[in-house]
């Protein structure tokens, strides 16, 4: 009888240390899904101090949206309209396709059990306990979340942009000052959009991290190398930097 009850005690105490090994948070698969956030970020707040010393691609471009607005003025046309809506049109549909990805991370959150099967089916070696699964899916949310916002405030941006492009006078000149403030409004919105546009650079290391941690390592630095040469060594910038005075 005794080691019966021992043997029973034993079975039932299996399950149990299995379920609170599932539930174990794991600080590697911690770390590899916070750090695309975080590379996000300090990219941002890297290349606002690189671009002193050599202007990225984005920085020579507001060099050209002061000659767009100034060229504006001076003309009395639909074609600077068509522009502008043109450019809201992207970002209009980049904020649709965000809220719409961040409604289907809502439904996966909500039924993660139901979802841990594939999902823990693409995982390298060790597969990621639940708990790992739902932080990173919330951390994944963060990211598009940020990547909304970005697009929205974007978008009213560039609509305050087609505003002021709108009252322009062209009768007289327009004073040096106010087309350097309207074409300024039309670069904070194109740093908002460039914002949202690198989050879904940086969601594809977060992807990564379903496969293994290391892989989100190592599709996080790829993506900062990628970028890095975009906006600074790509051969758009060199023939952008050839008629940009700076």
């Amino acid at each position: 009888m005794a080691g019966r009850g021992r043997r029973t005690a034993l079975s039932s105490a299996g399950p149990l240390r299995h379920k609170t090994d599932r539930d174990k948070m794991n600080a590697f698969a911690l770390f590899a899904s916070v750090l695309p956030l975080a590379a996000l970020w300090l990219y941002g707040f890297a290349t606002a101090r690189i671009d002193r010393r050599r202007p990225s691609l984005s920085a020579l471009m507001n060099e050209h949206r002061f000659a767009w607005v100034d060229q504006a003025s001076r003309r009395d046309t639909p074609l600077d309209a068509i522009l502008a809506g043109n450019i809201m049109n992207a970002v209009s549909f980049f904020a649709s396709t965000t809220a719409l990805l961040i409604l289907a991370l809502f439904t996966v959150i909500g039924q993660l059990p139901q979802f841990l099967p594939a999902l823990s089916a693409i995982a390298f070696g060790a597969a990621h306990s639940t708990l790992d699964m739902q932080i990173h899916n919330v951390m994944l949310l963060v990211l598009f979340v940020y990547a909304f916002l970005s697009f929205t405030l974007s978008l009213r941006q560039f609509n305050h942009f087609c505003i002021l492009l709108g009252a322009l006078d062209h009768a007289d000149p327009t004073p040096r000052e106010e087309i350097r403030t309207i074409a300024r409004i039309n670069a904070m919105a194109a740093q908002r959009f460039n914002a949202g546009i690198r989050s879904y650079y940086f969601a594809i290391p977060m992807v990564a991290w379903f496969v293994s941690g290391w892989a989100a390592i190592v599709v996080t630095l790829a993506t900062i190398v990628l970028l890095l040469h975009r906006e600074y060594f790509s051969d758009a910038r060199w023939l952008v930097a050839r008629i940009t005075p700076h």
